[in-house]
Protein backbone atom coordinates (compact mmCIF):
# COMPACT_ATOMS: atom_id res chain seq x y z
CA UNK A 1 0.00 0.00 0.00
CA UNK A 2 1.77 3.14 -1.23
CA UNK A 3 0.03 5.44 1.25
CA UNK A 4 1.61 3.46 4.10
CA UNK A 5 4.81 1.99 2.65
CA UNK A 6 5.90 4.35 -0.12
CA UNK A 7 8.14 3.32 -2.98
CA UNK A 8 8.23 -0.40 -2.12
CA UNK A 9 4.51 -0.61 -2.91
CA UNK A 10 4.85 0.93 -6.40
CA UNK A 11 4.74 -1.38 -9.42
CA UNK A 12 6.36 0.07 -12.53
CA UNK A 13 4.22 -1.68 -15.11
CA UNK A 14 0.58 -2.18 -16.10
CA UNK A 15 0.69 -5.98 -16.29
CA UNK A 16 -1.52 -6.64 -13.27
CA UNK A 17 -3.83 -3.75 -14.14
CA UNK A 18 -4.42 -5.12 -17.63
CA UNK A 19 -4.94 -8.65 -16.30
CA UNK A 20 -7.43 -7.38 -13.72
CA UNK A 21 -9.19 -5.26 -16.33
CA UNK A 22 -9.61 -8.28 -18.58
CA UNK A 23 -10.77 -10.45 -15.68
CA UNK A 24 -13.58 -7.99 -14.92
CA UNK A 25 -14.49 -7.62 -18.63
CA UNK A 26 -13.12 -4.10 -19.03
CA UNK A 27 -15.67 -2.35 -16.79
CA UNK A 28 -14.42 1.16 -17.67
CA UNK A 29 -15.81 0.71 -21.18
CA UNK A 30 -19.32 0.99 -19.71
CA UNK A 31 -19.03 4.68 -18.82
CA UNK A 32 -17.38 7.90 -19.99
CA UNK A 33 -14.16 8.86 -18.23
CA UNK A 34 -12.27 12.06 -17.47
CA UNK A 35 -8.70 11.22 -16.47
CA UNK A 36 -6.94 13.75 -14.22
CA UNK A 37 -3.19 13.78 -13.59
CA UNK A 38 -0.57 16.30 -12.50
CA UNK A 39 1.69 17.05 -9.55
CA UNK A 40 -0.61 19.35 -7.58
CA UNK A 41 -4.32 20.08 -7.69
CA UNK A 42 -5.50 16.89 -9.34
CA UNK A 43 -7.64 15.95 -6.35
CA UNK A 44 -9.35 19.34 -6.24
CA UNK A 45 -9.82 19.39 -10.03
CA UNK A 46 -11.31 15.88 -9.97
CA UNK A 47 -13.79 16.85 -7.25
CA UNK A 48 -14.82 20.09 -8.97
CA UNK A 49 -15.37 18.37 -12.33
CA UNK A 50 -17.41 15.67 -10.60
CA UNK A 51 -19.50 18.34 -8.86
CA UNK A 52 -20.17 20.15 -12.15
CA UNK A 53 -21.26 16.92 -13.84
CA UNK A 54 -23.52 16.11 -10.87
CA UNK A 55 -25.18 19.52 -11.17
CA UNK A 56 -25.77 18.75 -14.85
CA UNK A 57 -27.79 15.69 -13.82
CA UNK A 58 -25.26 12.98 -14.60
CA UNK A 59 -24.62 10.02 -12.32
CA UNK A 60 -20.93 10.49 -11.52
CA UNK A 61 -18.35 8.09 -10.15
CA UNK A 62 -15.31 9.66 -8.52
CA UNK A 63 -12.08 7.76 -7.93
CA UNK A 64 -9.39 9.57 -5.93
CA UNK A 65 -6.44 8.84 -3.65
CA UNK A 66 -5.17 8.83 -0.99
CA UNK A 67 -7.92 8.74 1.61
CA UNK A 68 -7.84 10.71 4.85
CA UNK A 69 -9.95 8.75 7.33
CA UNK A 70 -11.82 6.00 5.53
CA UNK A 71 -10.68 3.78 2.65
CA UNK A 72 -14.12 4.23 1.06
CA UNK A 73 -13.41 7.93 0.40
CA UNK A 74 -11.55 6.73 -2.69
CA UNK A 75 -14.68 5.41 -4.41
CA UNK A 76 -17.80 7.59 -4.52
CA UNK A 77 -20.91 7.99 -6.65
CA UNK A 78 -22.55 11.41 -6.49
CA UNK A 79 -20.62 12.10 -3.29
CA UNK A 80 -21.66 8.88 -1.53
CA UNK A 81 -18.90 6.48 -0.53
CA UNK A 82 -19.03 2.85 -1.59
CA UNK A 83 -20.66 0.80 1.17
CA UNK A 84 -18.68 -1.42 3.51
CA UNK A 85 -20.68 -4.41 2.27
CA UNK A 86 -19.73 -3.68 -1.34
CA UNK A 87 -16.03 -3.55 -0.42
CA UNK A 88 -16.22 -6.82 1.54
CA UNK A 89 -18.27 -8.58 -1.12
CA UNK A 90 -15.84 -7.56 -3.85
CA UNK A 91 -12.91 -9.07 -1.99
CA UNK A 92 -14.77 -12.24 -0.98
CA UNK A 93 -16.24 -12.82 -4.45
CA UNK A 94 -12.85 -12.48 -6.13
CA UNK A 95 -10.62 -13.97 -3.47
CA UNK A 96 -9.11 -16.75 -5.59
CA UNK A 97 -8.30 -14.37 -8.43
CA UNK A 98 -6.70 -11.94 -5.98
CA UNK A 99 -4.51 -14.71 -4.59
CA UNK A 100 -3.46 -15.78 -8.09
CA UNK A 101 -2.69 -12.34 -9.52
CA UNK A 102 -1.39 -10.86 -6.23
CA UNK A 103 -2.13 -7.25 -7.17
CA UNK A 104 -0.98 -4.26 -5.15
CA UNK A 105 -3.41 -2.43 -2.90
CA UNK A 106 -3.77 0.33 -5.51
CA UNK A 107 -4.21 -2.02 -8.47
CA UNK A 108 -7.00 -3.87 -6.68
CA UNK A 109 -8.67 -0.64 -5.54
CA UNK A 110 -8.78 0.69 -9.11
CA UNK A 111 -10.44 -2.53 -10.28
CA UNK A 112 -12.90 -2.33 -7.40
CA UNK A 113 -13.79 1.25 -8.35
CA UNK A 114 -14.27 0.54 -12.05
CA UNK A 115 -16.30 -2.60 -11.37
CA UNK A 116 -18.48 -0.72 -8.88
CA UNK A 117 -19.05 2.18 -11.28
CA UNK A 118 -20.05 -0.23 -14.05
CA UNK A 119 -22.34 -2.20 -11.73
CA UNK A 120 -24.07 1.02 -10.59
CA UNK A 121 -24.30 2.27 -14.20
CA UNK A 122 -22.68 5.67 -13.79
CA UNK A 123 -22.71 8.04 -16.76
CA UNK A 124 -19.27 9.47 -16.04
CA UNK A 125 -16.30 8.55 -13.90
CA UNK A 126 -13.78 11.20 -12.94
CA UNK A 127 -10.57 9.27 -12.31
CA UNK A 128 -7.58 10.76 -10.51
CA UNK A 129 -4.16 9.37 -11.36
CA UNK A 130 -2.43 7.87 -8.35
CA UNK A 131 1.20 8.57 -9.24
CA UNK A 132 2.79 9.67 -12.50
CA UNK A 133 0.47 8.60 -15.30
CA UNK A 134 2.14 6.42 -17.92
CA UNK A 135 2.40 3.38 -15.61
CA UNK A 136 -0.39 4.25 -13.19
CA UNK A 137 -3.04 1.56 -12.68
CA UNK A 138 -5.76 3.98 -13.78
CA UNK A 139 -4.15 4.27 -17.21
CA UNK A 140 -6.17 1.46 -18.74
CA UNK A 141 -8.96 3.96 -19.54
CA UNK A 142 -9.55 5.79 -22.81
CA UNK A 143 -11.00 9.07 -21.55
CA UNK A 144 -13.21 11.66 -23.16
CA UNK A 145 -10.65 14.21 -21.96
CA UNK A 146 -7.24 13.91 -20.35
CA UNK A 147 -6.40 16.63 -17.81
CA UNK A 148 -2.92 17.50 -16.50
CA UNK A 149 -2.85 20.16 -13.81
CA UNK A 150 0.87 20.99 -13.73
CA UNK A 151 4.31 19.43 -13.43
CA UNK A 152 6.36 19.88 -10.28
CA UNK A 153 9.06 18.02 -8.41
CA UNK A 154 7.62 15.16 -6.34
CA UNK A 155 8.24 11.41 -5.99
CA UNK A 156 11.71 11.91 -7.46
CA UNK A 157 12.84 8.35 -6.64
CA UNK A 158 10.09 7.02 -8.91
CA UNK A 159 9.31 9.69 -11.50
CA UNK A 160 12.66 11.45 -11.90
CA UNK A 161 14.32 14.57 -10.56
CA UNK A 162 13.61 17.09 -13.34
CA UNK A 163 10.54 18.60 -14.95
CA UNK A 164 11.08 17.10 -18.41
CA UNK A 165 11.44 13.53 -17.14
CA UNK A 166 8.39 13.87 -14.88
CA UNK A 167 6.39 15.41 -17.75
CA UNK A 168 7.03 12.29 -19.85
CA UNK A 169 5.34 10.22 -17.14
CA UNK A 170 2.42 12.65 -16.84
CA UNK A 171 2.01 12.74 -20.65
CA UNK A 172 1.35 9.01 -20.59
CA UNK A 173 -2.37 9.67 -20.00
CA UNK A 174 -2.75 11.52 -23.32
CA UNK A 175 -4.65 9.24 -25.70
CA UNK A 176 -5.05 9.13 -29.46
CA UNK A 177 -7.67 11.51 -30.88
CA UNK A 178 -8.74 12.54 -27.35
CA UNK A 179 -8.35 16.17 -26.24
CA UNK A 180 -6.00 17.08 -23.42
CA UNK A 181 -6.31 20.13 -21.19
CA UNK A 182 -3.13 21.32 -19.44
CA UNK A 183 -3.03 23.82 -16.58
CA UNK A 184 0.15 25.85 -16.47
CA UNK A 185 2.65 26.57 -19.22
CA UNK A 186 6.19 25.50 -18.49
CA UNK A 187 8.98 25.71 -21.06
CA UNK A 188 10.34 22.28 -20.13
CA UNK A 189 7.04 20.41 -19.96
CA UNK A 190 5.26 22.20 -22.85
CA UNK A 191 7.59 20.62 -25.39
CA UNK A 192 6.87 17.14 -24.00
CA UNK A 193 3.11 17.64 -23.99
CA UNK A 194 2.96 19.31 -27.40
CA UNK A 195 5.01 16.56 -29.04
CA UNK A 196 2.96 13.80 -27.41
CA UNK A 197 -0.33 15.42 -28.42
CA UNK A 198 0.92 15.90 -31.99
CA UNK A 199 2.04 12.26 -32.21
CA UNK A 200 -1.42 11.10 -31.06
CA UNK A 201 -3.43 13.63 -33.08
CA UNK A 202 -4.87 15.01 -29.84
CA UNK A 203 -6.16 18.55 -29.51
CA UNK A 204 -4.19 20.28 -26.76
CA UNK A 205 -5.36 23.27 -24.72
CA UNK A 206 -3.56 25.27 -22.03
CA UNK A 207 -6.29 26.58 -19.78
CA UNK A 208 -4.40 29.73 -18.77
CA UNK A 209 -4.56 30.81 -22.44
CA UNK A 210 -8.36 30.82 -22.20
CA UNK A 211 -9.24 31.92 -18.65
CA UNK A 212 -7.82 34.44 -16.21
CA UNK A 213 -9.04 33.76 -12.68
CA UNK A 214 -8.96 36.32 -9.89
CA UNK A 215 -9.60 35.11 -6.35
CA UNK A 216 -11.45 37.68 -4.25
CA UNK A 217 -12.62 37.93 -0.63
CA UNK A 218 -14.05 35.17 1.56
CA UNK A 219 -17.53 35.51 3.01
CA UNK A 220 -19.60 32.84 4.81
CA UNK A 221 -17.14 30.08 3.86
CA UNK A 222 -17.23 30.90 0.15
CA UNK A 223 -14.63 32.75 -1.87
CA UNK A 224 -15.78 35.13 -4.58
CA UNK A 225 -14.17 34.49 -7.95
CA UNK A 226 -13.89 36.67 -11.05
CA UNK A 227 -13.26 34.86 -14.34
CA UNK A 228 -12.30 36.61 -17.56
CA UNK A 229 -12.16 34.60 -20.79
CA UNK A 230 -9.90 35.33 -23.77
CA UNK A 231 -12.67 37.39 -25.41
CA UNK A 232 -12.89 39.65 -22.37
CA UNK A 233 -16.18 38.28 -21.01
CA UNK A 234 -16.33 38.54 -17.22
CA UNK A 235 -18.18 36.08 -14.98
CA UNK A 236 -18.56 36.19 -11.19
CA UNK A 237 -19.18 33.08 -9.12
CA UNK A 238 -18.35 31.55 -5.73
CA UNK A 239 -16.34 28.52 -4.65
CA UNK A 240 -16.52 26.51 -1.44
CA UNK A 241 -12.79 25.66 -1.66
CA UNK A 242 -11.01 28.62 -0.09
CA UNK A 243 -7.39 28.17 -1.16
CA UNK A 244 -5.90 30.85 -3.39
CA UNK A 245 -4.15 28.01 -5.22
CA UNK A 246 -7.56 26.97 -6.62
CA UNK A 247 -6.96 29.70 -9.21
CA UNK A 248 -5.15 27.36 -11.61
CA UNK A 249 -7.57 24.54 -10.86
CA UNK A 250 -10.58 26.69 -11.73
CA UNK A 251 -9.19 27.76 -15.11
CA UNK A 252 -8.66 24.07 -15.86
CA UNK A 253 -12.21 23.14 -14.89
CA UNK A 254 -13.67 25.93 -17.01
CA UNK A 255 -11.71 24.79 -20.07
CA UNK A 256 -12.65 21.14 -19.47
CA UNK A 257 -16.30 22.26 -19.34
CA UNK A 258 -15.85 24.09 -22.66
CA UNK A 259 -14.50 20.92 -24.28
CA UNK A 260 -17.38 18.85 -22.86
CA UNK A 261 -19.88 21.38 -24.25
CA UNK A 262 -18.18 21.16 -27.67
CA UNK A 263 -18.60 17.38 -27.44
CA UNK A 264 -22.34 17.83 -26.93
CA UNK A 265 -22.69 17.30 -23.17
CA UNK A 266 -25.40 19.29 -21.41
CA UNK A 267 -23.50 21.92 -19.45
CA UNK A 268 -23.97 25.68 -19.29
CA UNK A 269 -22.62 28.61 -17.28
CA UNK A 270 -25.22 28.28 -14.51
CA UNK A 271 -24.54 24.56 -14.07
CA UNK A 272 -20.78 25.17 -13.99
CA UNK A 273 -21.17 27.94 -11.41
CA UNK A 274 -23.35 25.70 -9.21
CA UNK A 275 -20.88 22.84 -9.48
CA UNK A 276 -18.00 25.07 -8.39
CA UNK A 277 -20.00 26.62 -5.55
CA UNK A 278 -21.29 23.29 -4.22
CA UNK A 279 -18.16 21.16 -4.63
CA UNK A 280 -17.71 20.49 -0.90
CA UNK A 281 -21.40 19.69 -0.43
CA UNK A 282 -21.58 17.51 -3.55
CA UNK A 283 -18.35 15.55 -3.11
CA UNK A 284 -17.36 15.91 0.57
CA UNK A 285 -13.84 17.03 -0.31
CA UNK A 286 -11.71 17.58 2.81
CA UNK A 287 -8.31 18.96 3.70
CA UNK A 288 -7.90 21.76 1.15
CA UNK A 289 -7.31 25.02 3.07
CA UNK A 290 -10.04 23.82 5.39
CA UNK A 291 -10.90 26.05 8.35
CA UNK A 292 -11.77 23.78 11.28
CA UNK A 293 -11.92 26.44 14.02
CA UNK A 294 -12.40 30.21 14.10
CA UNK A 295 -10.99 31.46 17.43
CA UNK A 296 -8.14 30.80 17.28
CA UNK A 297 -8.31 30.18 13.55
CA UNK A 298 -7.12 26.65 12.74
CA UNK A 299 -6.49 25.73 9.11
CA UNK A 300 -5.48 22.34 7.68
CA UNK A 301 -4.11 21.61 4.22
CA UNK A 302 -2.73 18.40 2.72
CA UNK A 303 -0.20 20.12 0.41
CA UNK A 304 3.18 18.43 0.83
CA UNK A 305 5.60 19.27 -1.99
CA UNK A 306 7.47 22.44 -2.97
CA UNK A 307 4.84 23.92 -5.27
CA UNK A 308 2.03 23.19 -2.81
CA UNK A 309 3.92 24.57 0.20
CA UNK A 310 4.83 27.73 -1.72
CA UNK A 311 1.12 28.30 -2.43
CA UNK A 312 0.26 27.65 1.22
CA UNK A 313 2.89 30.10 2.48
CA UNK A 314 1.59 32.75 0.07
CA UNK A 315 -1.89 32.27 1.49
CA UNK A 316 -0.68 32.36 5.09
CA UNK A 317 0.86 35.74 4.22
CA UNK A 318 -2.64 36.97 3.29
CA UNK A 319 -3.94 36.18 6.78
CA UNK A 320 -3.88 38.55 9.75
CA UNK A 321 -2.93 37.13 13.14
CA UNK A 322 -1.13 37.87 16.40
CA UNK A 323 1.14 34.78 16.42
CA UNK A 324 1.58 32.08 13.81
CA UNK A 325 1.81 28.48 15.01
CA UNK A 326 2.69 25.78 12.47
CA UNK A 327 2.12 22.12 13.36
CA UNK A 328 4.17 20.28 10.76
CA UNK A 329 5.09 16.72 9.86
CA UNK A 330 6.35 15.13 6.65
CA UNK A 331 6.82 11.79 4.94
CA UNK A 332 10.49 10.83 4.83
CA UNK A 333 10.50 10.27 1.06
CA UNK A 334 9.72 13.91 0.25
CA UNK A 335 12.18 16.67 -0.64
CA UNK A 336 12.25 17.72 2.99
CA UNK A 337 14.98 20.37 2.91
CA UNK A 338 13.49 22.03 -0.17
CA UNK A 339 10.12 22.28 1.60
CA UNK A 340 11.60 23.53 4.88
CA UNK A 341 13.47 26.28 3.03
CA UNK A 342 10.13 27.77 1.95
CA UNK A 343 8.49 27.99 5.37
CA UNK A 344 8.10 31.33 7.22
CA UNK A 345 10.86 31.93 9.78
CA UNK A 346 8.74 34.01 12.16
CA UNK A 347 6.39 31.11 12.98
CA UNK A 348 6.44 29.08 16.17
CA UNK A 349 6.94 25.46 15.06
CA UNK A 350 5.54 22.26 16.51
CA UNK A 351 7.11 19.29 14.71
CA UNK A 352 5.13 16.05 14.83
CA UNK A 353 5.24 12.35 14.11
CA UNK A 354 2.24 11.31 12.07
CA UNK A 355 0.95 7.79 12.62
CA UNK A 356 2.62 6.30 9.55
CA UNK A 357 5.78 4.25 8.90
CA UNK A 358 6.67 6.79 6.18
CA UNK A 359 6.76 9.76 8.55
CA UNK A 360 10.09 11.33 9.42
CA UNK A 361 10.59 11.46 13.19
CA UNK A 362 9.63 14.75 14.79
CA UNK A 363 13.08 15.08 16.38
CA UNK A 364 14.87 14.64 13.07
CA UNK A 365 12.49 17.07 11.36
CA UNK A 366 13.13 19.65 14.10
CA UNK A 367 16.91 19.24 13.73
CA UNK A 368 16.75 19.63 9.96
CA UNK A 369 14.50 22.68 10.34
CA UNK A 370 17.13 24.41 12.49
CA UNK A 371 19.34 24.68 9.37
CA UNK A 372 16.68 26.99 7.94
CA UNK A 373 16.27 29.04 11.12
CA UNK A 374 12.93 27.41 11.94
CA UNK A 375 12.55 26.98 15.70
CA UNK A 376 10.18 24.94 17.81
CA UNK A 377 9.54 21.78 19.79
CA UNK A 378 8.94 18.19 18.71
CA UNK A 379 5.96 16.07 19.78
CA UNK A 380 5.23 12.34 19.67
CA UNK A 381 1.87 12.82 17.90
CA UNK A 382 -0.18 15.35 15.98
CA UNK A 383 -2.88 15.59 18.62
CA UNK A 384 -0.42 16.14 21.47
CA UNK A 385 0.97 19.11 19.55
CA UNK A 386 -2.48 20.49 18.80
CA UNK A 387 -3.61 20.15 22.41
CA UNK A 388 -0.50 22.02 23.58
CA UNK A 389 -0.97 24.79 21.02
CA UNK A 390 -4.63 25.22 21.92
CA UNK A 391 -3.62 25.70 25.56
CA UNK A 392 -1.09 28.44 24.82
CA UNK A 393 -2.59 30.16 21.77
CA UNK A 394 -4.22 33.58 21.86
CA UNK A 395 -7.68 33.77 20.30
CA UNK A 396 -6.18 36.01 17.59
CA UNK A 397 -3.43 33.53 16.70
CA UNK A 398 -3.36 31.47 13.50
CA UNK A 399 -2.66 27.73 13.75
CA UNK A 400 -1.73 25.99 10.51
CA UNK A 401 -1.53 22.18 10.38
CA UNK A 402 0.03 20.39 7.42
CA UNK A 403 3.08 19.04 5.61
CA UNK A 404 1.53 15.64 4.96
CA UNK A 405 -1.77 13.93 4.24
CA UNK A 406 -1.08 11.78 7.31
CA UNK A 407 -0.88 14.84 9.57
CA UNK A 408 -4.17 16.28 8.32
CA UNK A 409 -5.91 12.89 8.55
CA UNK A 410 -5.29 12.76 12.28
CA UNK A 411 -6.93 16.15 12.83
CA UNK A 412 -10.01 16.04 10.61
Amino acid sequence: MFQRDGRSAYKANLDNSIELDNYFNNPHKNFKTIHVGGTNGKGSVSHIIASVLQEAGYKVGLYTSPHLKDFRERIKINGEMISEDDVVDFVNDNYEMIKNISPSFFELTVSMAFSYFAQKEVDFAVVEVGLGGRLDSTNVVTPEISVITNVGIDHVSILGDNIKTIAVEKAGIIKENKPVVIGKHNIESDEVFNNKAADLNSEIYYSQDFYLIEMMEISNNYRRVISKDKDGNVTEFFISLLGLYQQNNLSLVLKVADVLIEKGYSLNKDIIAKGVENVVKNTNLLGRWQIINESPKIIVDTGHNEDAILNIVNQINEESYKNLHIIFGMADDKEIDNVLSLLPKEAIYHFVNADSPRSISSNELRNRALKFDLHGESYPSVNSALNHVKNIADLKDLIFIGGSTFVVAEII
